[in-house]
């Protein structure tokens, strides 16, 4: 399995630079155009679409006879091996020219991934993770930080504004609390490049709701190579490990975190699904 994994690792991460190239020659593009896509925090642009594209020419030409599920153009084709693609993630800061934005692959066998990519092709930041390890650059990382809350850093959307629309005060007196009791809270607006810092070690948890498996299928496994915890979450538990890149919502951390209330927060906010 180890040589079956960098082989496709391979693959993904040639396929991330192809489809990087294509999205950063739309970044900061003057008059760059952009629409609503599920909602008015919700944007898709041309280059999600160019991008998505180039990725899946790669992926069919290097792994022919695969399943390619995207966050453009849905599922194509069937086989044992599965590719998740997010051709732009972090769609919104990509729009509005801020620079934390990626493109994700990850190859998933038997419903377990198998190798990821995040790449942040501004930054020249290359996250890989395969049957070795976690890497950044080709160098290993590990997902070491603060483990305290007093100390730590947390990368999160809370709450969505989706989230809003119920339980208001409840939800608001939630992320005061969050406030109160870590040394800083982020809003990166990319679950993967999230994922991926908590997986460097330069921030020490990272959680949001309402996402997909294209959004951190990849992450997921760069953090676990990396040391760290990742945890999907479903119905107010979190769920067994298994496949649990298809639950809609996560926490992840650095090794040997204690963050109670990260685990409340999730548990609360997911209890209706």
């Amino acid at each position: 399995m180890t040589d079956a994994s960098i082989a496709l690792a391979d693959i993904a991460e040639y396929a991330a630079r192809e489809a990087g190239a294509v999205a950063a020659e739309g970044f900061r593009t003057p008059g760059l155009e952009f629409s609503a896509k599920s909602n008015l925090h919700d944007f898709v642009t041309e280059y999600d679409r160019r991008s998505e594209i180039r990725a899946r020419e790669v992926l069919a030409e290097r792994s022919p006879g695969s399943r390619i599920v995207g966050e453009e153009d849905g599922e194509t084709g069937e086989g044992p091996l599965t590719w998740y693609v997010d051709p732009i993630d972090g769609t919104s800061n990509f729009a509005r020219g801020i620079a934390l934005w990626s493109v994700c692959i990850a190859a998933v066998r038997d419903g377990e991934v198998v190798a990821g990519i995040v790449y942040d092709p501004i930054a020249d930041h290359m996250f890989r993770a395969d049957a070795r390890g976690a890497f950044l650059n080709g160098k290993p990382i590990r997902a070491e930080g603060m483990t305290q809350p007093e100390r730590a850093t947390v990368l999160a959307t809370f709450p969505p504004a989706a989230m809003l629309t119920t339980s208001r005060t409840e939800k608001l007196e939630a992320h005061a609390e969050l406030q109160d009791s870590y040394s800083h809270v982020r809003d990166f607006g990319s679950a993967a490049i999230g994922l991926c810092h908590v997986a460097a070690g330069w921030a020490d948890a990272a959680f949001g709701f309402g996402i997909h498996a294209w959004d951190v299928a990849a992450g997921s496994l760069i953090l676990r190579r990396a040391g760290g915890v990742y945890r999907g979450y479903a119905d107010g538990e979190a769920q067994p490990r298994d496949a649990d890149y298809l639950h809609r919502h996560y926490c992840g951390t650095v090794a040997d975190a204690e963050f109670p209330l990260l685990d409340s927060i999730m548990r609360l906010q997911t209890r209706d699904g």
